[in-house]
């Protein structure tokens, strides 16, 4: 992938598909440079029909990509070059086929394949007729993408090409980059850029002896999805792990612990370092007060177990003077809302994240749902994957972490 080291502004990937709207994508471009953006064209075979790739060339600046068998390209490998090195993926004009291809997971050309590889976010703007737009298969395919993450810009409403009324119009190239600058979460790849954040993730285990232990039901999912997008979002992360069988993030440092107090002394072997904290394991409150050498034989009716409290280890860095940005978690099975805000206020934290767990949510699942607080606001983060919640999330900290170093440096310089 070329790179352009005068360029500050966002990478934008603008894929163009094939439809009579394709005109406006050149108009779209010019208007994205406008604003500072670095833009790569991805044409399908069926965009060429409309509009040539010199063209597209000669509005952009750069080469355009039109072949997942590009052989100069493809040996390195350069569709995953370009999923990576987009901070946004637009695909405008975006057709039912295009549609249907991201919704059924198919990578048949390069386009396709690139959007189902990056991690940036991906948005859609829809141009067909009238009559395909309102198909229940196309709806049906936009339902799901949305609850994938994918963002849609329109169809608006108007005179088609073909002579009908309705909706189905390509949205207005003007409105597309004022709703895409408008939007921050959508360009967040560096928000982080030059931070070091400290995450926990995953259960802890407390030993009753050689054999069992105390533990719950974390997979440690949101925790991981979190860690990568902080990455993704240029922050060096550092990921302190319970014990979970999920791979490392690229990129990520981790750190793998098994009880709670092993995971308190991970974290402040390394917070000082750390701009932000996000406490997002489940760790035991409570742990045997001693752990047996051999294994308990099973003689009585009953067992009785002594439980000492764990070390807390979300308070203690909130408590550090001039510690980092912390952010907890508050997994709550009754009374989310506030138990939740009870929590950011007792545990002095910088935000908190909250959400309901249960055999059949939160925990082990592959979605989630927030409500996330702080001092000056709420936001609700409604059910999605993982890692589109993570996205979110870590967008939300950045912005928030921003606010509050702002004060301060506002503050100190008064």
């Amino acid at each position: 992938m070329e790179k352009n080291e005068n360029h500050n502004g966002p990478r934008i990937i603008l894929g163009v598909t094939g439809g009579i709207a394709a005109y406006k994508s050149l108009d779209l471009v010019r208007r994205l440079r406008e604003r500072g953006a670095d833009m790569q064209v991805v044409l399908t075979q069926s965009a060429k029909t409309f509009i040539s790739p010199s063209t597209f060339q000669a509005v952009s600046g750069r080469r355009v990509r039109d072949d997942l068998w590009d052989e100069a390209a493809e040996a390195a490998m350069g569709h995953i070059e370009l999923a990576r090195w987009a901070d946004l993926v637009l695909i405008a004009p975006a057709t039912a086929h295009v549609m249907g291809s991201l919704a059924a997971g198919l990578a048949g050309d390069l386009l396709t394949t690139l959007a189902l590889a990056t991690n940036a976010p991906v948005i859609l703007a829809p141009a067909m007729n009238q009559a395909m737009w309102s198909n229940k298969a196309v709806q049906q395919n936009r339902t799901l993408l949305e609850s994938r993450g994918i963002r849609f810009l329109g169809p608006a409403e108007g005179a088609q090409a073909c002579g009908d009324q309705g909706l189905g119009r390509m949205v207005e190239p003007t409105d597309i980059v004022q709703a895409i600058f408008e939007a921050p979460v959508q360009l967040a790849s560096q928000s982080l850029k030059g931070l070091t954040t400290l995450i926990t993730a995953g259960p802890t285990r407390e030993p009753i002896d050689p054999v069992r232990y105390i533990t719950n039901r974390s997979s440690g999912k949101m925790g991981f999805a979190l860690a990568a997008a902080a990455q993704q979002a240029g922050s060096h992360v550092v990921l302190v792990s319970g014990p979970v069988s999920i791979n490392t993030p690229p990129g990520v440092e981790r750190i793998e612990v098994e009880t709670a107090e092993e995971m308190y002394k991970a974290v402040h072997q390394r917070v000082k370092e750390a701009d932000l904290f996000i406490a997002c394991a489940a760790v035991s409150d409570y742990r045997p007060e001693a752990e047996a050498s051999e294994k308990l034989k099973r003689n009585e009716t009953t067992m009785s177990l002594e439980l000492v409290r764990s070390s807390d280890t979300l308070a203690s860095v909130a408590e550090l003077h001039d510690g980092p940005f912390t952010v907890g978690f508050a997994a709550e099975t009754q009374n989310v809302v506030e138990n939740a805000r009870d929590k950011l206020i007792k545990k002095r934290l910088d935000m908190i994240a909250a959400n309901r767990v249960g055999p059949d949510c939160g925990f082990d699942q592959e979605t989630n749902a927030l409500k996330v607080f702080w001092k000056d606001g709420d936001v609700e983060l409604e059910q999605a994957s993982k890692p589109v919640i993570a996205k979110k999330l870590i967008q939300l900290i950045a912005e928030c972490y921003c606010s509050v170093s702002s004060k301060k440096s506002s503050s100190q310089a008064g």
